[in-house]
């Protein structure tokens, strides 16, 4: 059995990622759930008032108490000293993307698995650190990028595969949200934020899926507005060696979109929430042939557990997690081709 422990008593980890990890059966079990310190949290506390770290430790530890309520498990003050728990053999990482190259490596280090919430890290070069470090330690590292074990992208693929629409002559994807709450970490450079590394990422790995490893970005634009200091939305388009091309569009202050769109020789297909379904939802999509369309139904499914058990597998078997660090490497190669085409600051 895998003994998870949680970095951080966060929203996802309690709505998402712990009623899946109640369905993955007795392979893997929540052990416990860590809380900053006050260092961790303030950095250089010197100047910190003990009100305000009393405030702090009280408010963390009263999200973690409902994980521990709910779910069981314990609370550990410290992200340093979870990591490095003997009750725990691998860390759920669902901090702001800044921090995740930080304490994943802090894990690796001292022999856990990671389970790390996307993007992986904010760079290429942090991402290939870790992947080196955790094939040299045989340890699993998995992106949770959790859309893309859901069965509706082969539901799709088969349409596709059946020729019922022709040849594939583009596929588009587009993915954005409206604003969200100025404190949202999204909107902080430091703190790994930007339309591209949030939204945008997902339009990549959706397209690296559908265009296969040889695909490569060909332009990109990434745009912001006065008041933020990062990317607020953005597009790029990408290619593979069969001459197959994606559109991506992506966007944090943005109407909501969350479409696919594959337009072929004789018909094209759309659908909604591609990326973004929850458990149970039954999701649909159109097949259209000139002025005949249709609307299916998708089967419902569960892909945050998938992508949990992904990471089981990644775990206990050497040919997935190699399989895995490579696709992790070419997610973050595909990002960081955007970057240099699109020129974000």
């Amino acid at each position: 059995m895998i003994r998870i422990g949680i970095i951080c008593p966060s929203e996802i980890a309690l709505r998402r990622f712990i009623p899946a990890l109640q369905q993955a059966g007795d392979c893997i079990k929540f052990a416990a759930i860590g809380i900053a310190s006050s260092e961790e949290w303030f950095g250089n506390i010197e100047s910190i008032s003990q009100e305000q770290i009393d405030e702090q430790q009280s408010r963390e530890r009263a999200k973690a108490q409902v994980f521990v309520d709910q779910y069981g498990g314990e609370i550990v003050v410290g992200y340093e000293n979870l990591v490095s728990a003997d009750a725990i053999d691998a860390v759920y990482i669902p901090l702001p993307p800044a921090l995740h190259h930080k304490w994943a490596k802090k894990a690796i280090e001292v022999g856990k698995h990671v389970f790390v919430e996307k993007p992986s890290t904010t760079s290429l070069a942090d991402t290939e650190d870790l992947i080196e470090m955790a094939s040299q330690k045989g340890l699993a590292l998995h992106e949770n990028y959790m859309f893309i074990y859901h069965s509706q992208l082969e539901e799709i693929n088969n349409i596709v595969n059946s020729g019922e629409i022709g040849d594939v002559r583009l596929y588009r994807i587009s993915f954005g949200f409206p604003r969200r709450a100025a404190n949202d970490f999204r909107y902080n450079k430091n703190l790994g934020g930007g339309a591209l590394l949030d939204a945008g990422g997902y339009c990549m790995k959706y397209a690296n899926y559908l265009l296969g490893g040889d695909a490569h970005v060909t332009t990109a634009q990434a745009n912001y507005i006065d008041e933020f200091e990062v990317d607020m939305y953005g597009s790029a388009s990408m290619c593979n060696n069969k001459g197959q091309v994606a559109q991506i569009a992506f966007g944090m202050d943005n109407d909501y979109r969350c479409d696919i769109e594959i337009w072929g020789s004789i018909g094209t297909i759309t659908s909604g929430r591609i990326l973004t379904a929850p458990a149970g939802f039954v999701s649909s999509y159109t097949v259209k042939k000139n002025q005949d369309i249709e609307t299916r139904s998708l089967t419902a499914d569960d892909a945050f557990l998938k992508s949990i058990q992904r990471f089981v597998d990644c775990v206990n078997d050497n040919v997935v997690r190699i399989d895995e660090y490579e696709l992790l490497k070419k997610q973050e190669q595909s990002l960081e081709e955007v970057k240099k085409y699109a020129s974000t600051k």
